[in-house]
């Protein structure tokens, strides 16, 4: 965000601020003390027209934050005051793998945020990729994640998404080239994002939108536009605790022998029990294990 940010009033003016210094230097364990869906308070400076001083910041309902690449720092705010989140996914150019899926469905639990599983780009996709696309989805819509299949293209439920945002703070997120900034402008054309294509030689995405931004949509709705994460760290959730954002691995907590069971070693332990017979999905254990042993990486590696 820098030393400079844009902050729309209530009125729906926008103003050029920059953040009071002392503000910055409250101990903040963040790379960014201000995020993008920060409630502030400002003063307008007398010298400059449409420019103000942040003097304040309001607290948080709830925020979302990944690793950050500094590393001086331990978290970077994605964003904060999220009514939900849209977690836009893509089968291949770029693909998107369940371990990222679950790492950021983890982290949004973590805070109480809802998310939308968005596959986008669904009017390229192969018979095989359509395949893959339904294993999926029925995976995360019998663990209770709204699934949604969209093309921002051809606008196939595109208009869901829009009433969906009606009077909500949304965050769109998702790996670089998974068509955000495309989605958006279906939602908003008159926003006009600036979108580019998928890499060739390695069907990566290319970053077009390098901040996070926020933009009106709808009936009193904002969209939060984050940059393409590459990786989503989980930085803020204790080990002991991590089994708890997996709803489907809590719910039978209390089968197991042991109240405080973390369902990687202990003896006669039903979610290990549950992934034997296949009532949980292995690509949901093996992201556990992953997120749990995190300087480890995953026990097992698996592919739809």
């Amino acid at each position: 965000m820098g030393k400079w940010c844009e902050v729309r009033d209530d009125a729906g003016k926008y103003w050029q601020c920059r953040m009071r210094g002392k503000l910055r230097m409250q101990g903040i364990r963040s790379t960014n003390p201000i995020s993008v869906g920060d409630r502030v308070q400002i003063e307008p400076e007398e010298q400059m027209e449409d420019h103000a001083v942040i003097v304040a910041i309001e607290p948080r309902k709830n925020f979302i934050v990944r690793k950050s690449v500094n590393l001086s720092k331990e978290t970077h705010i994605v964003a904060s005051n999220i009514d939900q989140a849209f977690l836009l996914v893509t089968l291949a150019r770029p693909r998107t793998s369940v371990g990222f899926i679950d790492r950021f469905l983890v982290a949004a639990k973590a805070y109480d945020i809802p998310v939308t599983i968005v596959f986008n780009k669904i009017d390229e996709y192969s018979e095989e990729e359509k395949i893959a696309t339904n294993k999926i989805k029925d995976l995360y819509e019998n663990i209770g994640y709204r699934c949604l299949e969209v093309s921002a293209l051809e606008r196939i439920n595109v208009d869901e998404v829009l009433d969906m945002m009606s009077g909500k703070s949304s965050m769109v997120s998702g790996h670089s080239g998974v068509g955000k900034s495309t989605l958006i402008n279906a939602i908003n054309p008159d926003l006009n994002i600036k979108t580019m294509e998928v890499s060739d030689a390695h069907e990566q995405g290319r970053h077009t939108t390098t901040f996070a931004e926020m933009h009106p949509v709808g009936e009193g709705g904002f969209i939060i536009d984050t940059p393409g994460i590459k990786g989503f760290g989980i930085v803020t959730i204790a080990k002991e605790e991590l089994h708890h954002h997996f709803p489907e691995m809590f719910a039978l907590l209390p089968d197991c022998k042991y109240h405080n069971c973390l369902h990687v070693l202990e003896p006669h332990c039903a979610v290990k029990l549950a992934v034997e017979e296949g009532r949980i999905a292995e690509s949901r254990y093996v992201s556990y294990l992953s997120m749990y042993e995190e300087e480890e990486g995953p026990y097992r590696t698996v592919n739809y």
